[in-house]
Parts: structure tokens; C-alpha cells; sequence
């Protein structure tokens, strides 16, 4: 029987920026699509069909003794490779359980900082997909913006730092991942906060999220303060929390910016979008912490795992907002884009509640990496 590695335990590696080595036996294109990446992750791919008579054709890239995390779409595939290895007498051998498809669905908690009132904000990156949502806490309440849908993580944190649930914020209309928001508010009695401007199809109640609308989350005042700032979606409005961080949504990423096309109007929006970056923002404080809804690249992942920029170095450092010349900008902007996120036009209207999959068919329709990024 081959030796199981949790997607928490292979997390674990990945965010402490851990040695880590992957044989990856998945079908190339599927594998090209679609890999687990970090900073000291090392990856190979073999398909599990060149490896049924024998591993020769990754023997020689391999040592005997070195760990070895085999990797496959679900789970079955990769055990049955790392048996094989064992007999050959390799001796460190795990098989990824549940695969891609339980890497794409782990949450790993981690902490930002405490807020100035006793309240403590959390990032949780999900590892398999780059998408980050945050857990705001204060004085036995808690807030929660751009909520995955897999809730029992946010239940369950709730309940190991003695929190209620009361609010659940989506900075936008989601496109790329299914929101547990509106799931979790009714499962909790809370309240689901949503931008109007990308509300106008959905089929149930929220809360609008707009400008000048402060939600308070415990008695400590942990504001959470709405700033209407268009571009990615007609309705994305960034979050200030504390006076320290800056929640920007699918907006400003650490080495990207948000592409304006996913509801076909990259035109209609890219003036949008360059307003927010290179005129609202500018006017914030420097010094803010900005926390996006999603990360791109493996090297983004910085300390203890969490995706963080202080807003004045991205002024230097994000190539995305140093496009002085407007059409430069307008034309890396909509000629720069990588492909639709998979299945992402049945993902809003999931997000509309206009349908309602099975659980399966929306762990399918998320399947594949983050596409929230203009790329560069």
C-alpha cells in the first residue's frame, strides 16, 4: 500500500517554502494547463499511460531516496504509480490523496495581522487555484469577502476563534470561481454583501455594497469602508480595513492588474479600469497593505504563505501601472489576455443564481488554474 500526503500536509510544505518534488502522471496537455507550483516546488510530468509497463522513463530523473510526491487528476492513478516505485525500491514515496481535484479545493488559514481594535485578519490562499478571500474577526463577530465555495472552512475556523459569522462580502461578481457567499449567509443567518452595479441579473436579496456604506464587524469598530473602483466588472468596489489594508478584489493583483473582458466588454471597461488604477488609487495612502482576490505566480506566495504588497512599491514594481500612454494601456489590456477561465460564463450565472449545479459538476466547472490577470 503506497504512503497518502494530505493536500493540507503538501500545503504545508508549499507556504513554508519547503524542498518539494513532484512526479506529476496526468495527461501533458492537462498537466500544461494546470500544475501545483511554489517557490522550492520542483515538478516533472510522465503520463501514468508511459509508466504502465515500468517507471524507466523517469528512473534516471529520479533518486532512490529522495521524496518523491506522485501526483494524478483524483487520487487512483498516482497510488498505483508510487506502488510501482516502491517495488523498484524507492523509499519515500507519497501519493497525493484525492489528487488535482482535492489540491483544487484546499484552504490554507493564514495570518495577517492584528487589527487596532483586538481584531485579527486572515488570508486564506487557495493553493490549487490563486484565489485568496479574507476573514475578518473583531470581539466575537466575523466578516468574510470572496468566500470560495467550499464554506465548512470558514465554519470551522469560525468556530476554533469563537466567531459568529455576521456579514459575507463578494468584491465583485466572480467569474473564474463559484462564491460561497450567498450559501453561507443563509446558512448562518448572516448578511451577503454584493456591488448593485454587477447585480442586475441576479436572481436573489443582498446587501448593497457600495461607497460610504461602512459595515461594522463586532463592537471593536474593524470599518470596513466600500471604494467604488470599476474596471475588472462594472461593479468591483475595493475594501479599506482598519486604515491598513487595502482589499482590490480581481482590480490590482502583486504582479498583474485585472482584465476587463470577462463579461465581453474589455472596450467598455478598460477606461474604467485605468481610472481606478492610475487616479483613485493614487489617492490613497502609500503605506496601505494591498490584499487581492487572487495571485498569479508562485513567487507572489511571500511569507508564511500569504499574497501582500504595500500599495506605493506596486506603484514601482507593477509593470501594469506604469503604462503612461493611455492607448499603450488600452491596447496591453485587451490584446494581452490569456484564455477564458474554464466553464466562466456557467460560473456567473452560478453566481446570479440563475442555476444551480450538482456539487460535482461545480468542482468540474472550476477545474484549472486562476485566469483573473492581464498578462503581461
Amino acid at each position: 500500500m503506497s504512503t497518502k500526503m494530505t493536500t493540507k500536509e503538501l500545503a504545508k510544505k508549499v507556504v513554508n517554502h519547503e524542498e518539494t518534488f513532484i512526479l506529476d502522471v496526468r495527461n501533458t496537455d492537462e498537466f500544461d494547463d494546470w500544475k501545483i507550483e511554489g517557490g522550492k516546488v520542483e515538478v516533472i510530468n510522465e503520463p501514468y499511460f508511459n509508466l504502465l509497463d515500468g517507471i524507466d522513463p523517469v528512473a534516471d530523473k529520479l533518486n532512490k531516496d529522495q521524496e518523491i510526491i506522485v501526483v494524478c487528476a483524483k487520487g487512483g492513478s498516482s497510488q498505483m504509480i508510487a506502488e510501482m516505485m516502491e517495488e523498484e525500491g524507492f523509499t519515500n514515496v507519497y501519493d497525493l490523496e484525492g489528487g488535482m481535484k482535492a489540491w483544487s479545493e484546499h484552504l490554507e488559514p493564514v495570518k495577517l495581522g492584528d487589527l487596532k481594535d483586538g481584531g485579527s485578519l486572515y488570508q486564506f490562499v487557495r493553493l490549487g487555484k490563486g484565489c485568496l478571500s479574507y476573514f475578518i474577526a473583531s470581539n466575537g463577530e466575523a466578516a468574510i469577502v470572496d468566500s470560495n465555495r467550499m464554506i465548512d472552512n470558514y465554519e470551522t475556523f469560525a468556530e476554533e476563534k469563537g466567531v459568529k459569522i455576521k456579514h459575507l462580502i463578494d468584491t465583485h461578481l466572480h467569474a473564474d470561481h463559484i462564491s460561497g457567499g450567498r450559501q453561507l449567509a443563509e446558512k448562518v443567518g448572516g448578511t451577503y454583501h454584493l456591488p448593485p452595479k454587477d447585480a442586475d441579473e441576479v436572481t436573489f436579496d443582498y446587501a448593497a455594497l457600495e461607497e460610504g456604506n461602512d459595515i461594522i464587524v463586532g463592537n471593536t469598530t474593524v470599518n470596513v469602508q466600500p471604494i467604488y473602483s470599476p474596471g475588472h466588472t462594472i461593479g468591483s468596489t475595493s475594501l479599506i480595513i482598519d486604515d491598513q489594508f487595502l482589499l482590490t478584489g480581481d482590480i490590482l493583483f502583486v504582479k498583474s492588474i485585472g482584465r476587463p473582458d470577462l463579461a465581453g466588454k474589455a472596450d467598455d471597461w478598460v477606461g474604467d479600469l485605468r481610472n481606478t488604477l492610475y487616479s483613485r488609487y493614487k489617492e490613497l495612502s502609500d503605506d496601505l497593505t494591498v490584499l487581492p482576490a487572487h495571485y498569479s505566480f508562485a513567487e507572489e506566495l511571500g511569507e508564511g504563505g500569504s499574497v501582500s504588497a504595500r500599495l506605493g512599491n506596486l506603484y514601482n514594481q507593477n509593470e501594469g501601472l506604469q503604462v503612461d500612454d493611455e492607448n499603450a494601456f488600452r491596447k496591453m489590456v485587451t490584446e494581452n489576455l490569456p484564455p477564458q477561465p474554464n466553464a466562466y460564463q456557467e460560473i456567473r450565472e452560478t453566481n446570479m443564481g440563475k442555476i444551480n449545479p450538482e456539487n460535482e459538476k461545480k468542482r468540474e466547472m472550476e477545474t484549472g488554474p486562476n485566469r483573473c490577470a492581464v498578462q503581461g
